[in-house]
């Protein structure tokens, strides 16, 4: 794995920056479109490569692998014989760059790796790729740890997923910690304790940290909850069911419940699973379902001879792409940060299926199998991943048609040329001022775009407890100065602040500062604001039942006015502001609840856990810490002179 990701490493650095490789990059030329290509394929070696097609712009439209450079790219120019979309990447193209390769396996991983990042428009593209969580047996500390792990597998240990989703990790641990009695807390706590914890009150711990179980007692729970977790569930459940029959002949009844309890434990977690297919220990199945220019790919996951979980994924693609093709690029890509299994089962052999395979071996430093089974458990298992995968795509395709309905009937409303494409909403969350967070979630024609949410700590030491008009210019002038900067960066064509006129004139007052001009760029900006109605003489006042069913819009040139209670578009406005407030809020609880548990000894250089449980058990609060002098800090046991007066300064302001 960490050879894999060294060579990635080395292959993008020395392919994308490298001045010694062999490059050709086309310059401003009055060559265009195909004869642009034709000119560069009388340069080109009949090299493996990667290729990069630009347009006028800039922006890269296309990335291609070859295995001879001069034969793949010559197609492209040729006049005739190509479909309508590679007509007009063909025509828009005003640029090219061509990296050579060692190999087509290396142009393959290239590939991948640079769609991943460039994401051009005529390329199959995998949308939210995101990482999954895995269950990791840390073995990095005497007392090996069981949690929950996301990213690089950096840490020392035995990983095991995917799983589908955080909800069945949290529900398997949950279990798990009944079933073997390993520890969940972090090494600093552990280190820090001096007593049992709840856990262990509760049966869920084995208490390791206060020695109540002898190291190799431990370690034989570890080793039993790897066993569990690598498929062997039967060998487990049958030595615990004979530990326990041991237990009752001895008349140990309270070790037999307690045996008894754990065995329950497993057999849960073997039931939560779903279902047990016949000869696949280790394998990924991968479905796919086609239709009105959209698809579905619907991923399973099996590890263990245990299914965990599955999940669907909608690629951008051309409506003229085949899915065979689909799941080829489809495949390459979500392997480019994973580690593959030794085999996946797929309901369309991909069209470089062998040169897949070369490259998923060589990722994972094992063979790796891709196969489309035609009989029996697994093909079964690829049936009813392509049965979830043509639901799936009915249900998106249904929001997304109900979707752009809404977006049309508020472009109605706001007198907007047409639906917007990208609409961002913005609100934040603080309770008297402190811990105070900006959020922005961002909406479209699909529906909320959540790998683009984005939260905004308040930085702004001046302002006053509570003030939402200078907390909203601090996000939108932080937000807007880095999409100045960025000019391939996406443009909302509505912006939606959660307030009335006081904080759209805050909003259009800090655009104006950064120079920007939202009605030159197409930007309509809105307020939506609890509706209110005048009172008797004259004042306004927030009508309480108006509240409950309508909004006030106010809006730059145009009166404020509400929508009736039923309205469709209404219920978009209402829907996307009360996903940024429940986004915005979210985002403040995380903060709040980590200044609570932050300590003030946590910032102080050179106190560790052990020095840290000293000091709290000398003089019983961080706040007494914080007042006391060197003098006093000094009899502490293992606190220097130094180090006594670097805690005095740093509770002193030096």
């Amino acid at each position: 794995m960490l050879k894999y990701n060294l060579e990635r490493e080395r292959l993008v650095n020395q392919y994308t920056m490298s001045p010694e490789i062999e490059t050709s990059v086309s310059k401003a030329a009055p060559l265009k479109g195909a004869d642009l290509i034709a000119d560069h394929v009388t340069r080109l070696p009949a090299k493996p490569g990667v290729y990069r097609m630009i347009n006028a712009k800039g922006d890269v439209l296309y990335v291609g692998k070859a295995k001879s450079l001069k034969a793949r790219v010559s197609s492209y120019a040729k006049g005739g014989g190509h479909s309508n979309r590679i007509m007009r990447m063909i025509a828009e193209t005003c640029a090219m760059e061509f990296v050579v390769t060692a190999t087509e396996t290396e142009a393959l991983l290239l590939e991948a790796n640079l769609i991943k990042q460039l994401k051009p428009r005529y390329n199959v593209i995998l949308r939210d790729d995101k990482s999954f969580p895995y269950i990791l047996v840390a073995e990095d500390h005497e007392a090996p740890q069981i949690l929950k792990h996301r990213g690089a597998r950096k840490r020392e240990g035995a990983y095991y997923g995917p799983f589908a989703s955080a909800g069945a990790v949290n529900r398997t641990l949950n279990t798990l910690q009944k079933a073997f009695l390993l520890r969940s807390c972090t090494d600093s706590v552990y280190e820090g304790r001096t007593r049992p914890c709840l856990l262990h009150q509760i049966k869920r711990c084995a208490a390791p940290c206060v020695d109540l179980i002898s190291k190799e007692d431990y370690l034989a729970l570890v080793n039993e909850a790897k066993t569990f977790l690598s498929g062997e569930s039967a060998k487990v459940q049958r030595t615990l069911s004979e530990q326990m029959e041991a237990a009752s002949t001895d008349l140990d009844f309270e070790r037999a419940a307690a045996l008894r309890d754990r065995i329950r434990a497993l057999s849960y977690i073997q039931g939560a699973q779903d279902i047990n297919p016949g000869g696949v220990e280790e394998a990924d199945v991968f479905a796919i379902h086609s239709e009105g220019g959209q698809s579905c790919v619907q991923v399973f996951f099996f590890r263990g001879g245990q299914n965990w979980g599955n999940h669907a994924y909608f690629p951008k693609h051309d409506k003229e792409d085949e899915p065979e093709a689909i799941l080829d690029a489809f495949i390459a890509q979500f392997y480019d940060s994973r580690e593959p299994p030794r085999l996946i089962l797929v309901s369309h052999t991909p069209p470089q299926a062998g040169l897949l395979m070369q490259a998923l071996s060589l990722r994972a430093e094992r063979n790796v199998a891709i196969t489309q089974p035609q009989r029996g458990a697994k093909r079964d298992l690829v049936k009813s991943a392509g049965l979830n995968a043509r639901e799936s795509l009915s249900r998106r395709m249904a929001e997304s048609a109900s979707q752009q309905k809404s977006l049309r009937q508020l472009a109605d409303i706001l007198a907007l040329e047409a639906p917007p494409e990208r609409i961002e909403v913005y609100d934040n969350s603080h309770i008297q001022g402190a811990n105070a967070v900006g959020a922005m979630i961002v909406a479209g024609p699909e529906g909320f775009v959540k790998n683009q949410y984005r939260k905004f700590n308040i930085k702004t030491e001046s302002l006053a407890a509570g003030d939402d008009f200078g907390m909203m210019r601090e996000v939108i002038t932080r937000r807007f100065a880095r999409l100045m900067k960025d000019e391939n960066a996406e443009r909302p064509d509505l912006i939606i602040i959660d307030g009335g006129k006081g904080q759209l004139s805050v909003v259009l007052d800090a655009l104006k500062e950064l120079g920007a001009d939202p009605e030159a760029e197409g930007i309509t900006i809105i307020g939506v604001a609890k509706g209110r109605r005048e009172t008797e003489d004259g004042g306004k006042r927030i009508d309480r039942t108006m509240a409950a069913t309508g909004e006030q819009i106010v809006m730059s040139g145009r009166e404020p006015f509400m929508l009736p209670p039923r309205d469709p578009g209404l219920f978009v406005l209402q829907r996307m502001r009360d996903e940024a407030h429940r986004f915005a809020i979210g985002a403040h609880r995380a903060k709040r609840k980590k200044a609570i548990a932050a300590n003030p000894l946590d910032a102080v250089p050179g106190i560790g856990a052990k020095r840290k449980r000293a000091l709290l058990n000398h003089f019983g609060s961080a706040k007494e810490i914080a007042r006391a002098k060197p003098k006093d800090l000094q009899a502490v046991e293992g606190v220097s002179a130094a180090l006594a007066q670097k805690i005095y300064d740093h509770f002193h302001d030096g």
